[in-house]
């Protein structure tokens, strides 16, 4: 037996009455204006650029140490 999807009938009252809640929400939330929204954008990539540097310094170190620490010594020949 195939069941048909119900339809939820939204009477125009309340759609009004969640149209003024959702404005209501909204207005609440603070809008910033260009530059601040471009400040924190720039503050988060220069983060991620930090976090990658940091992170590939930290590897390139690892593995200097764990190459140096292989290889034979040159004057012991």
């Amino acid at each position: 037996m195939v069941k048909k999807p119900s339809v939820k009938i939204i009477k125009r009252k309340e759609r009004d009455e969640r149209a003024a809640r959702v404005e209501a929400t909204s207005e609440v939330v603070e809008k910033k204006s260009a530059q601040e929204t471009a400040r924190d954008m720039v503050a988060t990539v220069t983060e991620w650029v930090n976090e990658f540097q940091q992170k590939r310094r930290s590897e390139t170190t690892q593995a200097l140490k764990t190459l140096i620490s292989d290889t034979p010594h040159l004057t012991e020949a």
